[in-house]
């Protein structure tokens, strides 16, 4: 009896190893398997997806062999393993190891966003929308139901958000992009607004968000920006009003053609800086870095004017009179290629979303409160301003 228990253990001892051994070889071929695919391609992983429901629909699909066999070997091997949300890349020879290998680094395709300084709300939420890769649960709000969704009631969104390229996978939501750009927003003013200098005309970091947004929309050539806000911080301390054309535009919302008239500049609105004094109630525009930090360091001097000169480049005055030369210099006798801004930038890179055409902000310089405005000289009544390119 004895000896034929050690023969029966002896033989399954054999048996088991073989079987063992079978298995291994079974479970190495099932992953060194190439995946079926002719050419690249994208694999999507929504979310809440389990291994086992990948295995089984990827086998459908016809992608790969042995399902069973891939899901013992994740449950033996991988148990707790994430499989992250988002796109793979498959390519031809790609084996099911490397696939499983991409689950664990979480490999996904990434795609981005770009939203550009200077863009409103509006075409902030127009860029958004149109990206076929971002899940879309905002598209028939009002802005102030967006702005419930985003956890900011009451809060008006008008640039409230960082202008940035965004990085994300594939699913994820509109509400999730714009927190990013918002929280981005609210890090990057209260940094710039703890380094500001002093004896600013603001009473919070708001204003400076307002004040910044109007320098971003008159500013052609970065250089500028402080400049630009000097002058507009010297008009505030004097209480003269800052007569600034992004802010007329923006008034007329979707009334603007491309053009201001005489009679535009008089019309009230409660953004029109010709008509009110001081800052208009809300920023004007999303701005960068570079604009809040303008606003919050403007430059020293004496200049409270400045008009363009065509070539995004403006000259700056101190006085009335040295100003009326240079609007009748720059202004009334235009070049054929006159411009108040620099030209286009190159197209966006891979991956990047154009810009949404801009509306063309008018470039002219704030006239003196107290004296007639030189605007006025170059814009007979109810003809266009010239329109900024």
């Amino acid at each position: 009896m004895r000896r034929k228990f050690l023969l029966l253990l002896e033989m399954g001892l054999i048996l088991a190893g073989l079987a063992l051994g079978w298995a291994a070889w079974k479970v190495n071929s099932v992953l060194e398997q190439p995946l079926q695919v002719a050419q690249e391609r994208l694999l999507d992983v929504p979310g809440g997806t389990t291994p086992n429901r990948m295995f089984y629909r990827m086998e459908g699909e016809g992608l790969l062999d042995d399902a069973l066999w891939l899901r013992l070997y994740w449950r033996f091997n991988m148990a707790g393993t994430p499989l992250h949300t988002g796109e793979y890349r498959l390519t031809p020879g790609m084996t099911v190891g490397q696939l499983f290998d991409a689950w664990q680094r979480g490999d996904v395709v990434q795609y981005n966003l770009t939203l550009v300084e200077g863009w409103t709300f509006r075409q902030v939420r127009a860029a958004v929308a149109r990206h076929d890769k971002i899940k879309h649960t905002l598209d028939d709000l009002s802005d102030a139901q967006v702005m419930d969704k985003l956890g900011h009631t009451g809060v008006f969104p008008e640039g409230r958000f960082f202008p940035d390229t965004y990085r994300f996978v594939r699913g994820m939501s509109d509400v999730e992009l714009l927190q990013q750009a918002y929280m981005r927003l609210d890090e990057v003013l209260a940094k710039e607004w703890a380094e500001r200098s002093t004896g600013l005309p603001y009473r919070d970091p708001y204003q400076a968000l307002i004040m910044a947004s109007l320098v971003e929309k008159e500013t052609g050539i970065p250089q500028e920006r402080n400049q630009i806000a000097g002058v507009f911080v010297r008009r505030l301390r004097l209480g003269m009003m800052l007569q600034t054309d992004p802010t007329v535009i923006y008034g007329m919302g979707e009334r603007y053609n491309g053009k201001i008239t005489r009679a535009d500049l008089r019309e009230p609105t409660p953004y029109n800086t010709y008509t009110i004094s001081g800052l208009p109630p809300t920023p004007i525009a999303m701005v960068g870095r570079e604009a809040i930090h303008a606003a919050l360091n403007p430059s020293d001097g004496s200049s409270l004017y400045f008009v363009a000169r065509g070539d995004g480049s403006h000259v700056f005055s101190d006085d009335l009179d040295d100003h009326n030369s240079a609007v009748r210099e720059f202004q009334l006798k235009r070049r054929a290629d006159y411009r108040s801004s620099p030209a286009p930038a190159a197209q966006p890179g891979a991956g990047e979303q154009p810009a949404p055409s801009q509306e063309a902000p008018v470039e002219a310089a704030p006239p003196d409160s107290d004296a007639a405005a030189p605007t006025d000289e170059s814009v007979p009544a109810e003809a266009p301003v010239p329109e900024k390119q």
